[in-house]
Protein backbone atom coordinates (compact mmCIF):
# COMPACT_ATOMS: atom_id res chain seq x y z
CA UNK A 1 0.00 0.00 0.00
CA UNK A 2 1.14 3.46 -0.97
CA UNK A 3 0.96 4.42 3.15
CA UNK A 4 3.35 1.65 4.02
CA UNK A 5 5.94 2.67 1.45
CA UNK A 6 5.78 6.40 2.44
CA UNK A 7 5.94 5.06 6.27
CA UNK A 8 9.37 2.73 4.74
CA UNK A 9 10.81 5.66 2.94
CA UNK A 10 10.55 7.96 5.62
CA UNK A 11 12.40 5.32 7.96
CA UNK A 12 15.14 5.67 5.86
CA UNK A 13 14.85 9.60 6.18
CA UNK A 14 16.40 12.37 7.48
CA UNK A 15 13.82 15.05 7.13
CA UNK A 16 15.69 18.46 8.11
CA UNK A 17 13.75 20.96 5.53
CA UNK A 18 9.99 20.37 4.41
CA UNK A 19 8.57 21.42 1.30
CA UNK A 20 4.19 22.22 0.95
CA UNK A 21 3.25 23.22 -2.47
CA UNK A 22 -0.21 24.43 -2.07
CA UNK A 23 -0.52 28.25 -3.61
CA UNK A 24 -3.99 28.77 -4.08
CA UNK A 25 -6.90 28.93 -3.77
CA UNK A 26 -7.85 30.41 -0.74
CA UNK A 27 -10.33 28.08 0.36
CA UNK A 28 -8.02 25.41 -0.05
CA UNK A 29 -4.95 26.56 1.68
CA UNK A 30 -7.37 26.99 4.93
CA UNK A 31 -8.17 23.44 4.88
CA UNK A 32 -4.80 22.49 4.17
CA UNK A 33 -3.40 24.63 6.99
CA UNK A 34 -4.32 21.51 10.19
CA UNK A 35 -1.60 19.84 8.12
CA UNK A 36 1.34 22.14 9.65
CA UNK A 37 1.09 21.14 13.20
CA UNK A 38 1.09 17.91 13.15
CA UNK A 39 4.37 18.14 10.60
CA UNK A 40 5.63 19.94 13.28
CA UNK A 41 5.13 17.45 16.32
CA UNK A 42 6.15 14.89 13.64
CA UNK A 43 9.57 16.91 12.74
CA UNK A 44 10.44 19.60 15.56
CA UNK A 45 13.76 20.25 14.17
CA UNK A 46 13.00 20.21 10.18
CA UNK A 47 12.28 24.10 8.54
CA UNK A 48 9.14 23.90 7.17
CA UNK A 49 8.77 26.09 3.59
CA UNK A 50 5.11 26.51 1.83
CA UNK A 51 4.74 28.13 -1.85
CA UNK A 52 1.82 30.39 -1.68
CA UNK A 53 0.51 32.72 -4.48
CA UNK A 54 1.30 36.29 -3.71
CA UNK A 55 -2.00 37.39 -3.24
CA UNK A 56 -2.59 34.71 0.02
CA UNK A 57 0.92 35.21 1.68
CA UNK A 58 -0.25 37.68 4.18
CA UNK A 59 -2.78 34.84 5.31
CA UNK A 60 -0.29 32.29 6.27
CA UNK A 61 2.93 35.29 6.93
CA UNK A 62 3.59 34.79 10.78
CA UNK A 63 2.36 30.77 10.85
CA UNK A 64 4.19 29.23 14.23
CA UNK A 65 4.38 26.50 12.24
CA UNK A 66 5.75 28.04 9.07
CA UNK A 67 9.74 29.21 8.18
CA UNK A 68 9.76 30.83 5.18
CA UNK A 69 7.29 31.55 2.97
CA UNK A 70 8.04 30.48 -1.12
CA UNK A 71 6.28 33.10 -3.17
CA UNK A 72 4.48 32.39 -6.31
CA UNK A 73 3.37 34.76 -8.93
CA UNK A 74 0.79 32.87 -11.09
CA UNK A 75 0.64 36.21 -13.66
CA UNK A 76 4.41 36.57 -13.65
CA UNK A 77 6.97 36.45 -15.91
CA UNK A 78 8.59 33.39 -17.21
CA UNK A 79 11.83 34.85 -15.46
CA UNK A 80 9.92 35.28 -12.01
CA UNK A 81 8.68 31.56 -12.26
CA UNK A 82 11.98 30.36 -13.05
CA UNK A 83 13.64 32.22 -10.17
CA UNK A 84 10.98 29.81 -7.89
CA UNK A 85 11.93 26.57 -9.55
CA UNK A 86 15.91 27.78 -8.56
CA UNK A 87 15.09 28.37 -5.69
CA UNK A 88 13.17 25.06 -4.83
CA UNK A 89 16.27 23.39 -6.18
CA UNK A 90 18.78 25.86 -3.64
CA UNK A 91 16.98 24.21 -0.71
CA UNK A 92 17.92 20.68 -0.57
CA UNK A 93 14.43 19.87 0.31
CA UNK A 94 14.36 16.33 1.96
CA UNK A 95 10.05 16.01 2.05
CA UNK A 96 8.34 17.83 -0.50
CA UNK A 97 4.17 17.94 -0.58
CA UNK A 98 2.16 18.86 -3.60
CA UNK A 99 -1.26 19.69 -2.57
CA UNK A 100 -2.10 21.60 -5.69
CA UNK A 101 -1.63 18.22 -7.86
CA UNK A 102 -1.62 20.87 -11.05
CA UNK A 103 1.17 20.55 -14.24
CA UNK A 104 2.93 23.64 -13.11
CA UNK A 105 2.89 22.58 -9.00
CA UNK A 106 4.46 19.43 -10.34
CA UNK A 107 6.49 21.05 -12.11
CA UNK A 108 7.75 23.07 -8.56
CA UNK A 109 7.65 19.15 -6.94
CA UNK A 110 10.40 18.14 -9.69
CA UNK A 111 12.50 20.75 -9.45
CA UNK A 112 13.77 20.05 -5.75
CA UNK A 113 14.36 17.26 -6.58
CA UNK A 114 13.42 15.93 -3.16
CA UNK A 115 13.81 11.81 -2.10
CA UNK A 116 10.51 12.02 -1.46
CA UNK A 117 7.85 13.99 -3.06
CA UNK A 118 4.46 12.90 -2.07
CA UNK A 119 0.86 14.12 -4.10
CA UNK A 120 -2.90 13.37 -3.87
CA UNK A 121 -5.09 11.26 -6.12
CA UNK A 122 -6.38 14.29 -7.43
CA UNK A 123 -3.70 15.26 -8.86
CA UNK A 124 -3.78 16.26 -13.08
CA UNK A 125 -2.15 17.54 -15.82
CA UNK A 126 0.69 14.85 -15.51
CA UNK A 127 1.53 16.66 -11.65
CA UNK A 128 1.45 13.18 -10.39
CA UNK A 129 4.66 12.41 -12.59
CA UNK A 130 6.60 14.41 -10.10
CA UNK A 131 5.77 12.23 -7.33
CA UNK A 132 6.76 9.16 -5.82
CA UNK A 133 4.11 8.26 -3.81
CA UNK A 134 0.25 9.08 -4.16
CA UNK A 135 -1.52 9.29 -0.89
CA UNK A 136 -5.29 7.24 -1.10
CA UNK A 137 -8.23 7.94 0.03
CA UNK A 138 -7.07 11.81 -1.47
CA UNK A 139 -9.87 11.22 -4.86
CA UNK A 140 -12.36 13.69 -5.81
CA UNK A 141 -15.33 11.71 -4.43
CA UNK A 142 -13.52 12.62 -0.65
CA UNK A 143 -14.36 15.80 1.13
CA UNK A 144 -11.70 18.62 0.58
CA UNK A 145 -10.98 18.91 4.51
CA UNK A 146 -10.69 15.42 4.30
CA UNK A 147 -8.09 15.23 1.60
CA UNK A 148 -5.49 16.83 3.61
CA UNK A 149 -6.02 15.79 6.57
CA UNK A 150 -5.73 11.92 4.97
CA UNK A 151 -2.15 13.32 4.53
CA UNK A 152 -2.21 14.43 8.16
CA UNK A 153 -3.23 10.78 9.18
CA UNK A 154 -0.33 8.99 7.28
CA UNK A 155 2.16 11.64 9.01
CA UNK A 156 0.86 10.17 12.70
CA UNK A 157 -2.05 12.21 13.39
CA UNK A 158 -4.67 9.54 14.18
CA UNK A 159 -6.74 10.82 17.44
CA UNK A 160 -5.56 14.12 17.06
CA UNK A 161 -8.00 17.09 15.89
CA UNK A 162 -7.45 19.49 12.66
CA UNK A 163 -6.23 22.67 14.04
CA UNK A 164 -6.06 25.61 11.94
CA UNK A 165 -4.14 28.91 13.14
CA UNK A 166 -4.52 32.16 11.45
CA UNK A 167 -2.17 34.07 12.59
CA UNK A 168 -3.93 37.38 13.44
CA UNK A 169 -2.10 40.45 14.74
CA UNK A 170 -3.39 42.27 17.81
CA UNK A 171 -3.49 45.41 15.23
CA UNK A 172 -5.41 43.48 12.95
CA UNK A 173 -8.30 42.56 15.38
CA UNK A 174 -7.90 46.17 16.81
CA UNK A 175 -8.89 47.66 13.45
CA UNK A 176 -12.03 45.11 13.18
CA UNK A 177 -13.70 45.96 16.70
CA UNK A 178 -13.11 49.65 15.57
CA UNK A 179 -14.81 48.54 12.26
CA UNK A 180 -17.50 46.90 14.18
CA UNK A 181 -17.83 49.26 16.95
CA UNK A 182 -21.18 50.56 15.72
CA UNK A 183 -23.04 47.50 15.12
CA UNK A 184 -25.68 46.52 17.72
CA UNK A 185 -26.87 42.98 18.38
CA UNK A 186 -25.56 40.07 17.21
CA UNK A 187 -23.01 40.54 13.76
CA UNK A 188 -24.27 38.45 10.84
CA UNK A 189 -21.47 38.78 8.09
CA UNK A 190 -22.32 38.11 4.18
CA UNK A 191 -20.15 37.22 1.48
CA UNK A 192 -22.22 37.39 -1.47
CA UNK A 193 -19.42 37.14 -4.16
CA UNK A 194 -18.10 34.27 -5.77
CA UNK A 195 -15.56 33.71 -9.15
CA UNK A 196 -18.39 30.89 -11.07
CA UNK A 197 -21.18 32.68 -11.74
CA UNK A 198 -22.59 29.35 -11.15
CA UNK A 199 -21.90 29.76 -7.63
CA UNK A 200 -23.23 33.05 -6.77
CA UNK A 201 -26.96 33.18 -5.37
CA UNK A 202 -28.36 36.21 -6.47
CA UNK A 203 -28.13 39.00 -4.43
CA UNK A 204 -32.08 39.30 -3.76
CA UNK A 205 -32.49 36.35 -1.97
CA UNK A 206 -29.85 36.98 0.21
CA UNK A 207 -31.25 40.24 1.25
CA UNK A 208 -33.84 38.39 2.03
CA UNK A 209 -32.75 35.98 4.62
CA UNK A 210 -30.21 39.10 5.86
CA UNK A 211 -33.80 41.03 6.54
CA UNK A 212 -35.39 37.97 8.20
CA UNK A 213 -32.24 37.95 10.75
CA UNK A 214 -32.53 41.76 10.96
CA UNK A 215 -36.50 42.18 11.60
CA UNK A 216 -36.71 39.14 13.92
CA UNK A 217 -33.43 38.71 15.41
CA UNK A 218 -32.07 41.92 15.95
CA UNK A 219 -29.18 41.20 13.91
CA UNK A 220 -26.92 44.04 11.94
CA UNK A 221 -24.72 43.27 8.82
CA UNK A 222 -21.54 43.83 7.48
CA UNK A 223 -20.66 42.93 4.02
CA UNK A 224 -17.51 41.15 3.16
CA UNK A 225 -15.61 40.51 -0.43
CA UNK A 226 -12.58 41.49 -2.73
CA UNK A 227 -12.70 45.00 -4.75
CA UNK A 228 -14.36 42.96 -8.03
CA UNK A 229 -17.33 42.16 -5.67
CA UNK A 230 -18.20 45.49 -5.01
CA UNK A 231 -20.95 45.66 -7.44
CA UNK A 232 -23.02 43.21 -6.00
CA UNK A 233 -21.80 44.37 -2.02
CA UNK A 234 -23.49 47.67 -3.26
CA UNK A 235 -26.80 46.28 -4.50
CA UNK A 236 -26.75 44.18 -1.44
CA UNK A 237 -25.97 47.04 0.17
CA UNK A 238 -29.07 49.31 -0.87
CA UNK A 239 -31.40 46.27 -0.74
CA UNK A 240 -30.78 46.13 3.13
CA UNK A 241 -30.97 49.78 3.46
CA UNK A 242 -34.55 49.81 1.95
CA UNK A 243 -35.77 46.58 3.78
CA UNK A 244 -34.80 47.82 7.47
CA UNK A 245 -33.27 51.32 7.45
CA UNK A 246 -32.67 51.47 11.22
CA UNK A 247 -30.12 48.90 11.24
CA UNK A 248 -27.07 49.56 10.19
CA UNK A 249 -25.23 48.05 7.34
CA UNK A 250 -21.28 47.89 7.27
CA UNK A 251 -20.01 47.20 3.71
CA UNK A 252 -16.34 46.42 3.94
CA UNK A 253 -15.64 44.99 0.33
CA UNK A 254 -12.81 45.52 -1.28
CA UNK A 255 -11.60 47.24 1.81
CA UNK A 256 -9.94 44.22 4.07
CA UNK A 257 -6.78 42.87 3.65
CA UNK A 258 -6.40 39.08 4.86
CA UNK A 259 -5.44 39.19 7.89
CA UNK A 260 -8.33 41.99 8.31
CA UNK A 261 -10.66 39.80 6.83
CA UNK A 262 -9.73 37.12 9.51
CA UNK A 263 -10.46 39.26 12.16
CA UNK A 264 -13.86 40.77 11.21
CA UNK A 265 -15.13 36.93 10.20
CA UNK A 266 -13.71 35.37 13.81
CA UNK A 267 -15.89 38.57 15.49
CA UNK A 268 -18.79 37.97 13.90
CA UNK A 269 -21.63 35.74 15.06
CA UNK A 270 -22.50 33.94 11.67
CA UNK A 271 -20.92 34.47 8.42
CA UNK A 272 -23.89 33.70 5.36
CA UNK A 273 -22.16 32.90 2.22
CA UNK A 274 -21.83 31.16 -1.39
CA UNK A 275 -19.39 28.41 -1.43
CA UNK A 276 -15.88 30.26 -1.27
CA UNK A 277 -13.12 31.01 0.36
CA UNK A 278 -14.26 33.55 3.14
CA UNK A 279 -16.53 30.31 4.37
CA UNK A 280 -13.71 28.31 4.39
CA UNK A 281 -11.66 30.76 6.54
CA UNK A 282 -14.85 31.65 9.02
CA UNK A 283 -15.07 28.10 9.62
CA UNK A 284 -11.54 27.59 10.23
CA UNK A 285 -11.52 30.27 12.24
CA UNK A 286 -14.64 28.70 14.90
CA UNK A 287 -17.17 31.10 13.59
CA UNK A 288 -20.69 29.01 12.61
CA UNK A 289 -21.55 28.98 8.72
CA UNK A 290 -24.86 29.01 7.02
CA UNK A 291 -23.46 28.04 3.44
CA UNK A 292 -25.37 28.05 0.10
CA UNK A 293 -24.13 25.43 -2.51
CA UNK A 294 -25.11 25.39 -6.48
CA UNK A 295 -23.11 23.76 -8.62
CA UNK A 296 -20.63 22.39 -6.20
CA UNK A 297 -21.53 19.69 -3.45
CA UNK A 298 -21.85 20.40 0.15
CA UNK A 299 -20.74 17.24 1.18
CA UNK A 300 -17.50 17.27 -0.79
CA UNK A 301 -16.74 21.14 -0.46
CA UNK A 302 -18.29 21.98 2.46
CA UNK A 303 -16.89 22.87 6.28
CA UNK A 304 -16.95 19.92 8.11
CA UNK A 305 -19.19 19.72 11.61
CA UNK A 306 -22.50 20.15 13.13
CA UNK A 307 -21.60 23.86 13.86
CA UNK A 308 -22.68 24.89 10.42
CA UNK A 309 -25.56 24.51 8.32
CA UNK A 310 -25.02 23.91 4.63
CA UNK A 311 -28.06 24.28 1.99
CA UNK A 312 -27.49 22.93 -1.03
CA UNK A 313 -29.81 22.49 -4.88
CA UNK A 314 -31.84 19.27 -5.78
CA UNK A 315 -31.73 19.99 -9.79
CA UNK A 316 -30.43 17.35 -11.94
CA UNK A 317 -27.39 18.89 -12.37
CA UNK A 318 -26.50 20.25 -8.70
CA UNK A 319 -22.73 19.53 -7.89
CA UNK A 320 -21.55 19.62 -11.72
CA UNK A 321 -18.71 22.15 -10.60
CA UNK A 322 -18.86 23.92 -14.22
CA UNK A 323 -18.28 27.38 -14.13
CA UNK A 324 -20.97 27.93 -16.64
CA UNK A 325 -24.35 26.54 -16.86
CA UNK A 326 -24.60 23.81 -19.02
CA UNK A 327 -28.59 24.95 -19.43
CA UNK A 328 -30.12 27.64 -21.82
CA UNK A 329 -33.27 29.50 -21.79
CA UNK A 330 -35.83 29.12 -19.42
CA UNK A 331 -33.62 26.28 -17.67
CA UNK A 332 -30.54 28.25 -17.56
CA UNK A 333 -29.30 29.07 -13.49
CA UNK A 334 -32.22 27.04 -12.68
CA UNK A 335 -30.59 25.98 -9.62
CA UNK A 336 -30.80 29.82 -8.43
CA UNK A 337 -34.26 29.41 -8.47
CA UNK A 338 -35.04 26.04 -7.03
CA UNK A 339 -32.75 26.94 -4.04
CA UNK A 340 -35.49 28.58 -2.19
CA UNK A 341 -34.83 31.60 0.81
CA UNK A 342 -37.35 29.97 2.42
CA UNK A 343 -35.06 26.93 2.95
CA UNK A 344 -32.10 29.60 3.52
CA UNK A 345 -33.99 30.77 6.09
CA UNK A 346 -34.73 27.57 7.79
CA UNK A 347 -31.28 26.74 8.32
CA UNK A 348 -30.68 29.98 9.65
CA UNK A 349 -33.05 29.93 12.26
CA UNK A 350 -31.51 26.09 13.32
CA UNK A 351 -28.03 27.61 13.12
CA UNK A 352 -29.24 30.78 15.46
CA UNK A 353 -30.82 28.75 17.62
CA UNK A 354 -27.59 25.98 18.38
CA UNK A 355 -25.01 28.92 17.88
CA UNK A 356 -27.68 29.96 21.25
CA UNK A 357 -27.23 33.69 20.19
CA UNK A 358 -29.61 35.97 22.20
CA UNK A 359 -32.73 37.19 20.45
CA UNK A 360 -32.93 40.82 20.10
CA UNK A 361 -35.77 42.03 18.08
CA UNK A 362 -35.35 44.97 15.73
Amino acid sequence: MPQANVRRRLDELEVRRICVIKPSALGDVVQALPLLPVLRQRFPSARISWVINHELADLIEGHPHIDELLVFRRRGTARDYLHLLHELRQREFDLVFDLQGLMRSGVMAAATRAPLRIGLETSREGAGLACHESISGTGRNVAAFQRYWRVAEVFGSVGQSPQTIVPINAADHEWSSNQLAGLSGPVLAIHPGARWITKRWPVEKFAVVANKAMRQYGFSVVILGSKNEMPVALELQKLLQGFVPWKPVLNLTGQTTLKQLSAVLSAVDIVLTNDSGPMHLAAGLGTPVLGVFTCTSSVISGPPGPKHELVATSVSCAASYKKQCPHSGRKNLCCMDELSTERVCQALVRLIEKSQLRREVA
